[in-house]
């Protein structure tokens, strides 16, 4: 076979990964939504505390971060498609502990559960990154935003399940708050079957496979290792959740004690959502046309004046909307393009356990900002938290020159 013909064979291939890691996406957006919207309602009814209620996120993002690492090094002996597979049904046996724990009426098997079900989480995490397994410098931001935007879809759907998830549990006898939790459960199967059906052949096994063997294409996926860019990158990818985490987690709380409408709560929160994922795909290609560490800077800049609005706008409903939508799109901006800098910046055989310390340092970083979160609202407020993030955003702009990649 040609160069030509084997290069075309293996764009096909790249771009049919794409697509089914951007429908796992769908369906693990649709699982994870539905346990975001009711996972603090169940929490705060099982333990009869309200002020427990963030335990439920915080369970699911911890169980994230645990699983970062052992599915990355799953992923790297035996490939995606059984590293992903087996975080979504971890996060099944997590899902029917749900209800188990709902029924038996025990607190402390919820929050298993919800770290059970923060395996799918990381796998969904995972998908970004396989989704440049077989990308080029030319294509790998893009690649990579195609599937972080599908999330998007899953996120909206989650949350409208809510309700007939609900009304269908009541029908076949289920506890109160855990029907939703049947369409979860049927979102993760699906995303078992597409990906051990569909996701083939295995994106890093087939990469392992081209440098192994040093086949041309292996010169345009292998790249150079540059261990102090991809550390950057890491450093990049949890300081832009930590703010986005802080800013965002809080928000409801402050709005409401301002007065703001649970509607408008609602709608301001989802275009908070709308800033994360809907754009991904423009910052994907501003990564790959104007570069990685560029990009980053934008996503810096929106951070810093979605901070800076929040500081001096804390009051307002409408100020504090339009942070949250400025926070979702600096962290949008910002991860996408140092997830890109990151794979870019690791050689093949380095890629997947940073890929995994960096999905750790993001939920550690993600959890830790939530919890500091309250203490610094109950403190000095939200104007005060917003600027307290700021420095979050120093060091990474004041580190950033420790992202260039060095031309080889």
């Amino acid at each position: 076979m040609s160069e030509a013909a084997d290069t075309a064979e293996l764009t096909r291939v790249r771009r049919r990964t794409v697509g089914v890691l951007s429908a796992g996406q769908v369906l693990g957006g649709v699982s994870f939504g539905a346990t975001v919207s009711l996972g603090a309602v169940l929490t705060a009814d099982l333990s009869g505390n309200d002020s427990l209620s963030g335990l439920a996120t915080a369970g699911v993002t911890l169980g994230a971060a645990a699983f970062a690492l052992p599915l990355a090094a799953f992923a790297r002996r035996r490939g995606r498609r059984l590293a992903l597979s087996t975080g979504m049904l971890s996060a099944l046996l997590g899902v029917v502990l749900v209800v188990v724990a709902a029924h038996l009426r025990v607190f402390p098997l919820l929050l298993v559960a919800f770290a059970l079900i923060g395996a799918g989480q990381a796998a969904n995490l995972q998908s970004r990154y396989a989704a440049t397994d077989l990308s080029t410098k030319g294509s790998r931001g893009r690649d990579l935003s195609l599937v972080v935007w599908a999330t998007t879809i899953g996120a909206v759907l989650g949350p409208n399940l809510v309700g007939p998830g609900e009304r269908l549990g009541e029908v076949v006898g289920m506890p109160p708050l855990t029907g939703p939790y049947l369409f979860t459960a049927v979102a993760q199967v699906l995303a078992v079957i597409l990906y051990m059906v569909a996701l083939r052949p295995d994106p890093l096994l087939l990469a392992q496979k081209l440098v192994a063997a040093r086949d041309e294409a292996a010169l345009r996926i292998q790249g150079i290792d540059q261990p102090t860019a991809a550390r950057f990158a890491i450093i990049a990818i949890a300081g832009a959740h930590g703010v986005m985490g802080r800013g965002s987690a809080m928000a409801p709380v402050h709005l409401l004690h301002h007065g703001a409408a649970l509607e408008i709560i609602g709608l301001t929160i989802s275009l908070h959502i709308a800033g994360m994922y809907a754009f991904s795909p423009v910052f994907g290609m501003m990564a790959d046309r104007i570069g990685r560490l560029p990009t980053i800077l934008v996503g810096q800049a929106l951070l810093t004046a979605a901070l800076i609005v929040a500081a001096l706008g804390a009051e307002s409903t409408t100020a504090v909307t339009t942070a949250l939508i400025l926070l979702g799109l600096g962290w949008s901006a910002s991860t996408v393009a140092a997830s890109t800098l990151l794979t870019e910046a690791s050689a093949e055989e380095f890629r997947t356990s940073r890929q995994g310390r960096g999905d750790l340092a993001m939920n550690l970083v993600g959890a830790l900002g939530a919890i500091l979160a309250g203490i610094i609202l109950g403190w000095i407020g939200y104007g005060g938290l917003a600027l307290v993030s700021l420095a979050i955003v120093i060091v990474v702009v004041v580190l950033a020159p420790t992202g260039r990649i060095a031309r080889v």
